[in-house]
């Protein structure tokens, strides 16, 4: 029996999602399911409840940087121009930090490593993906093991840079695609995607610490966590 799907997102919602808030910049914790902008074929996305987070400001923020619809976690928007100008050079530089926990399918030899492999982007008639090409863009992801359960494994992924599915196609490259991805991976139907942007740290403001923020882990990944050794706060 397939599971129903998801209640629509409202603007209580998204609210009810905001992780940081300041002059420049907002974080929220995007649910997984959702896109973040409209895609060819319309739908619901995130974007369309942008409105709701101006506080105060005449015109809603914009994305700062994207997440995979099927991805949950830290989501980081600029309120203004010059915010997003600002975020949009920092994310370029590499300066921003960005931590994913994954729960994977198999477990590595050793106990953490780099991955280093090129993406590019394949479109085959069935739909794109990405794929590693030493002639793509350059592609580095730090990762190491938090914890195993059996035949999965709790994973910390550090990319240093910001390609599209990066984590999912490197954690692919290591043998042990993310649990529950349809692309990358042989995982089991109607299993959501595994894969949560766990952290973000910012250096928003010269001369003071970066801004750090942590999304709670998802609902669909809790019982996945905790059997790999993740103890919720409190």
């Amino acid at each position: 029996m397939k599971s129903r799907p998801p209640a629509p997102l409202t603007s209580q919602d998204l609210l009810r999602r905001v992780l940081y808030r300041d002059a420049l910049m907002l974080v929220i914790d995007k649910p997984s399911g959702i896109p973040v902008h409209p895609g060819p074929g319309g739908g619901p996305n995130l974007e369309d409840l942008f409105d709701a987070l101006r506080f105060g400001l005449p015109r809603p923020p914009a994305l700062a940087h994207r997440l995979d619809r099927d991805t949950s976690g830290c989501l980081v928007l600029g309120r203004h121009r010059k915010a997003l100008a600002r975020l949009g050079r920092l994310f370029a530089s590499g300066r921003i930090e960005k931590v994913y926990w994954a729960i994977v399918q198999g477990t590595p030899d050793v106990e953490a490593g780099t991955v280093e492999l090129p993406l590019t982007k394949l479109t085959p008639q069935r739909g794109w993906k990405m794929v590693g090409d030493p002639a793509g863009q350059p592609a580095v992801t730090d990762w190491r093991v938090l914890g195993r359960a059996g035949a999965l494994t709790w994973l910390e992924c550090r990319p240093r840079t910001g390609r599209t599915h990066q984590v999912r196609v490197h954690c692919q490259a290591l043998g042990c695609p993310v649990l529950g991805d349809p692309v990358y991976g042989e995982g089991p139907p109607d299993v959501p995607l595994h894969l949560h942007a766990r952290a973000v740290s910012v250096p928003l403001y010269p001369g003071r610490a970066p801004v750090r923020i942590e999304a709670p882990p998802p609902d669909h990944m809790r019982a996945a966590l905790e059997a790999c050794g993740w103890q919720a706060a409190g």
